[in-house]
This record gives structure tokens, C-alpha cells and sequence, in this order.
């Protein structure tokens, strides 16, 4: 089994290139007669034949033959369908090539033709050929008009050309063109991109001035924006003060879902249903989601359970979400329920829907059934994605099953499908599982190869494994890398090596790590000094470890058990059983709780220096608290007591204890 390379999967797609239309009106003037009359066409005949032809090389062909073989002289409605065909497949150097020829037979273009072009050009993401193409409107034949601006201003506002939306409207006033309804909600739209909303609502007042009252999209885009920059206040004065419609409150809604104000949420539909609005699939789609996201599965089946009752049926969105839900919430047979009602309710899975089943099995560990599921996406011609391969390349690497994730990527490989830095990351775990760590390096190498450069996370992957297998000092030299390929190592890289170096017991490269990452602005978190403040108890530095204690809440890191108890426990070792219940005694902070293990440490300590009378009082306090002993504890306690008296004395001061 061998991985392959991306090679040709670079190579773009290109579409292929159309024959440009040389002549189409090769018959002279002498001879038109005599060819019209062996066979007349007329324009309906051309335009019927052009509309029904898919294949667009072949209507081409149909379109210049039928001018040079059968003397039909092409008209604007011909031209605009043949352009139309052109502008779909994105073959737009034909379709200039027609204006040309329009212009040479003197046919003026329409405002359709105009609007088709444009449209073209800006669902290619072609801003500047669509203004260059409305520059020459007047020497085509056309006169601007306010569609047609509208369009342009369209294809500008798609491709983020904010700066020359302004003028375009401008010149527009001043040529005494009106903008209309469409003309605002473009404005509108860009001005919120901008985060220009206090414009755009002096542009409501202008359109409202202007005699155009603001409708459900000028309101939408309003309130979305606000939304997003979290004005929900000011976006419920604006829906409660606006012309009611259900697409202005949906984006209410999924502001507060965004939020998590799910009361307020549903106090909104409420209100829907109140001004006589009836909230729809997605109203109700977006609150159950909200639901799922913060695993509230029970609410989010009583949101399905009304909508049914409304009549609102659920659609492929709804039941996703229920599905993804119930996944993350690892009730695996809840979740291929729905995915069975789904079915059941004709609702037919998409590739979306089809990935979060896969991903979701795979988070099980039953990769047989992802690959099922797998087979299934193809056999209903729904063709896997990045994702879908993601998911199962996860799914084999989490098992250490380098095969499984091998043959995955050779059947991604296989299917013009290019790996992702995320998919590629999962292979380079795939490889470290398996203690292949040379495989893992040149597959970062190769990732750079292919124009897909490793992140922070490919590296840390990398890091935390070879950590693992004790070759620490290999780990350290990849942050070298890192810094030569400028991908910055983040806190998380710092602790895997920080935990690596004290396992090696190796302090004082860990400090010197802790002052490199000082030097490089990291951030020293909970975790590193945990990391660090565990090392140094294992190897009983209990001094150091009370100094970096201090120095972690002076520098306003609090503490938590796992730094607390380390300390206790390595007073205990140490026999200094007393220092360690003062430390006991002191964890009463929201983060820095006594637990079980805080109270099974110090009742050890207490036992080996026989101190039984003191344990058991720290047992009972221990239930007071309302801590409950596990196995460990009685452990020690039986086995001190045994030491100490006869087994039926032991068996009954137990008894006492639990009564």
C-alpha cells in the first residue's frame, strides 16, 4: 500500500474553448434571393431550435450555419438567446464577439442582451469586464437604464468592489435615471457589508422621501447586519417598528439563536404569530438548531414536535441538525432514528446530510458502517467530497489503522478530490500512530509541494506524538521548522514540549522553553503551569513548586485542583502531612475544589505515619462535604486499620463509619 501525490490534481478544469463565429453573413446580395427561396426560414423556426438545443457548441454551430448556408438574417431575439446560452457556459469571448457582430449588422442591442452580459460576468466573479462592457452601452446602441444598472451594481456589490458602487450611482443620478426598490436594497446591502448601518438608514428615510417604501429585503438586510454586529437591541426596535413579514423576524431570530437568547427567541415567534404572521421551516428550523448546538436535544425535539403540529413539515436542514445533535450527544441510536424518519418522510439525504452521517459513525469507531454509508453516497450519485473523506481518513486514524487511512486517500486521490491542510493532518497522525514519523515529515514536505502549507495544528500533531514516544529532542528541533516555514508555535505547541521535557525530568531545558515562550509573547496558561508544577512535584521540588504557585496568581492565573493536589501529594511523599492539610484546608476557590483525590492523598499520608484517629476524621469530613470515598480510599483506610487491629474490629469501625 503506497500513498499517492497529487500530481495532475493541481491542473485546473478548464472549459472548452468554443469555436468563435468568423462570418455569418457570407451570402452576397445578388445571390440572397435564390438561396431564401429554396428553403425560407423564419426567425421563429431559429429561435425554437436554438431554445431546444442543450448542447451550446451545437446550437453555435446551428447559429452561424443557419446565417451562411440558408440566408437567414439574424435578429436581436436571436442573438440575445444564442448570448444567453454563451453567458451560462462562461464562453465570454464568444459572447462579445456576437456584440461585435451586432454592431456590424447595425442591431442595436436591448436592455435585455445588456443584462444577460452583465449577469454573465458577474456570476464568473468578472466585475471589470461588466463595467467595461456598460461602457460601451451607448456604442452598442443601447441606452442605460435602470435595470441595467441595477445589474452592474449587482455584479460590482458580488465582487466586494465597494468603491465603485458610489460613483456607478452617482453618474446614475445624473443621467435622471430613478433608482427604484432594487436599486436601494443593493445600497443597502453594501453598505452593510461596510458596517455602514447608520447609513443605510438614512437611505431608508431617502427611500421612504423618494416615494419607494423599504420591503422585507430592505429590512432583512438591516436587521441581519445589526445582528452580526451584535445590536440585537437596536435590531428588535427596527423589526417591531417596520411593516411585519416572517424573513425580517427569521433574521431576528437567528440573532438571538447566534446568542443563545433561545427565550427570547421564542418569545419572537410568538409575536410572529401575534402581527398574523406564520413563522415557517426556517424559523423553526433555526431555534431547533440553536437547541442542538447547546445539547438540548429535548428541546429541540419539542420544536419538531410543533412544527408538525403547525403543518410546518421539517426539511433536510431540520433533520441534519437533529442528526448532528444527537451525534455530539453520543446517542448513536437516537440519531440513526431520525435518520430513518427522515427517509421515511421522503426528505432525501444531500451530501451534507450524508457527511454528518459519516462523521458522525465514524466519531463511534464503527468505520464498517461509515464505509457503508460511503458506498451508499455513490451508488445514489451523490459524490463524496473533502469532507466525507476527512471524516473516514479521521476515523481510520484515531484507530491507528494506517491501511484503512491509506486506502481512503488513494480513493480520494482516485476521484480528483484534493486533500485539504485539515485531511492532510489527519494523515500526518495516521503516520505518528504508527510511529512512522519519518512518513509524517515528508508528507509536510509534500504539503508544501502542493501549494497546501502545514498550519499550527499539522505541527502540533506532530509534536505531541513524537512527545509521546520520548523523543522529546527531536519535538524540540520541529519549532525550528515551524519558524523557517512562519507558522508561529502557539501555546499548545509549548505544552506538549514542556510535558515531554519534564517526563524526561530535563528542568532546565523546560525553563528555558517557559523564558523562550515569555520572550515570543505565548501566553502562560492554566496548563503550562500545571504541566511544569506537576514535573517538579514528581521529582519532589516542592519549594519550586510553591514559588511558581505564587508566581502563576500573581500573574492572575488561579490555581486549580490538579495544581493544588500535585503539591499535596508531593507532601505526602515527602511526609509532611501536616503542610499538606494547611494546603487542604485552603482550597475553597470557584476553580480550586477539594475533591476526592484532594482527601484520598492526605488520608494516605496520615496512614503511613499511623496516624488512623486524624484519617478518619478527614473521612468524616470528607462526607460532610459531600464527597463520596471511592475504591481508592477504602483501600488505604482497611488497609491501615488492618495493620493496626484484629479483621472483625476492621469490619466493624467500617460498618460504624458507613452507618
Amino acid at each position: 500500500m503506497y500513498l499517492r501525490e497529487g500530481r495532475s490534481l493541481l491542473l485546473k478544469v478548464r472549459n472548452p474553448v468554443m469555436p468563435v463565429v468568423l462570418n455569418m453573413d457570407l451570402v452576397p446580395d445578388g445571390k440572397r434571393e435564390k438561396v431564401s427561396n429554396v428553403s425560407e426560414v423564419k426567425e421563429t423556426d431559429v429561435l425554437k431550435s436554438l431554445h431546444s438545443e442543450r448542447n451550446v457548441a451545437v446550437a453555435l454551430d446551428y447559429f452561424r450555419s443557419v446565417a451562411v448556408s440558408r440566408g437567414f438574417r439574424h435578429t436581436r431575439l436571436t442573438y440575445q438567446i444564442m448570448i444567453e446560452k454563451l453567458g451560462r457556459e462562461s464562453q465570454m469571448d464568444s459572447v462579445q464577439y456576437l456584440l461585435q457582430q451586432m454592431k456590424l449588422q447595425c442591431l442595436p442591442c436591448s436592455e435585455d442582451i445588456l443584462v444577460s452580459v452583465i449577469s454573465s460576468y458577474a456570476r464568473i466573479g468578472s466585475a471589470d469586464q461588466a463595467l467595461k462592457t456598460f461602457y460601451r452601452i451607448q456604442d452598442l446602441g443601447c441606452r442605460p437604464t435602470v435595470r441595467i444598472y441595477n445589474h452592474l451594481l449587482d455584479s460590482l456589490l458580488k465582487d466586494n468592489r465597494f468603491s465603485m458602487i458610489n460613483p456607478i450611482y452617482s453618474n446614475m443620478k445624473k443621467e435622471g435615471i430613478e433608482p427604484n426598490v432594487f436599486t436601494y436594497n443593493i445600497l443597502l446591502k453594501a453598505l452593510c457589508q461596510n458596517d455602514r448601518v447608520d447609513v443605510a438608514y438614512k437611505l431608508l428615510i431617502e427611500m421612504a422621501n423618494k416615494g419607494h417604501s423599504p420591503d422585507s429585503v430592505s429590512y432583512t438586510t438591516i436587521v441581519s447586519s445589526l445582528c452580526k454586529s451584535g445590536k440585537l437591541n437596536e435590531a428588535k426596535v427596527l423589526v417591531t417598528c417596520s411593516t411585519p413579514c416572517v424573513p425580517t423576524y427569521n433574521a431576528l431570530i437567528n440573532g438571538m439563536c447566534e446568542e443563545l437568547r433561545m427565550k427570547e427567541a421564542l418569545c419572537f415567534v410568538d409575536d410572529m404569530i401575534a402581527r398574523g404572521l406564520f413563522p415557517n421551516v426556517i424559523t423553526y428550523t433555526t431555534i431547533l438548531n440553536a437547541f442542538c448546538k447547546v445539547r438540548e436535544m429535548r428541546l429541540s425535539l419539542a420544536i419538531l414536535a410543533q412544527m408538525l403540529v403547525k403543518g410546518c413539515a421539517p426539511n433536510i436542514l431540520t433533520f441534519t441538525s437533529l442528526i448532528k445533535g444527537f451525534f455530539e450527544e453520543h446517542n448513536i441510536s437516537e440519531a440513526l432514528d431520525v435518520w430513518d424518519r427522515m427517509i421515511r418522510d421522503r426528505c432525501m439525504p444531500n451530501v451534507v446530510a450524508y457527511n454528518v452521517l459519516v462523521h458522525g459513525v465514524c466519531s463511534t469507531g464503527n468505520l464498517k458502517s461509515a464505509l457503508s454509508v460511503f458506498d451508499e453516497m455513490i451508488q445514489n450519485d451523490f459524490p463524496p467530497n473533502i469532507r466525507t473523506y476527512g471524516s473516514l481518513i479521521d476515523g481510520f486514524s484515531k484507530q491507528g489503522d494506517l491501511e484503512g487511512a491509506m486506502s481512503t486517500w488513494n480513493k480520494m486521490m482516485d476521484s480528483g478530490c484534493k486533500p485539504n491542510v485539515l485531511v492532510y493532518t489527519y494523515m500526518v497522525e495516521a503516520f505518528c500512530k504508527n510511529s512512522m514519523f519519518d512518513h509524517a515529515i515528508n508528507l509536510i514536505q509534500n504539503m508544501m509541494l502542493e501549494d497546501c502549507p502545514p498550519n499550527t495544528v499539522t505541527y502540533n500533531t506532530l509534536i505531541k506524538h513524537l512527545c509521546d514516544s520520548g523523543r522529546v529532542g527531536w519535538a524540540m528541533s520541529i519549532i525550528d521548522d515551524m519558524k523557517i516555514q512562519r507558522c508561529q508555535p502557539n501555546t499548545r505547541t509549548y505544552n506538549q514540549l514542556l510535558d515531554g521535557l519534564c517526563r524526561e525530568g530535563n528542568f532546565k531545558e523546560a525553563f528555558t522553553l517557559v523564558n523562550d515562550m515569555l520572550v515570543n509573547g505565548i501566553e502562560l496558561t492554566l496548563v503550562t503551569y500545571n504541566t511544569i508544577i506537576h514535573g517538579i512535584t514528581q521529582a519532589g521540588m516542592i519549594e519550586e513548586a510553591l514559588l511558581l504557585t505564587g508566581k502563576m496568581i500573581v500573574q492572575g492565573v488561579q490555581p486549580d485542583s490538579l495544581t493544588i493536589n500535585g503539591i499535596i501529594h508531593a507532601f505526602c511523599e515527602e511526609g509532611k502531612v501536616t503542610n499538606a492539610a494547611r494546603l487542604l484546608g485552603l482550597m475553597n476557590t470557584e476553580n480550586c475544589y477539594r475533591d476526592v483525590f484532594s482527601y484520598t492523598r492526605l488520608i494516605s499520608g496520615l496512614c503511613n505515619q499511623q496516624n488512623l484517629e486524624e484519617s478518619m476524621v478527614y473521612l468524616l469530613k470528607m462526607l460532610s462535604e459531600g464527597i463520596f470515598p471511592n475504591v481508592a480510599t477504602w483501600n488505604v483506610l482497611v488497609r491501615s486499620i488492618s495493620m493496626n487491629m484484629d479483621y472483625s474490629s476492621s469490619i466493624q469501625l467500617v460498618n460504624h463509619i458507613l452507618n
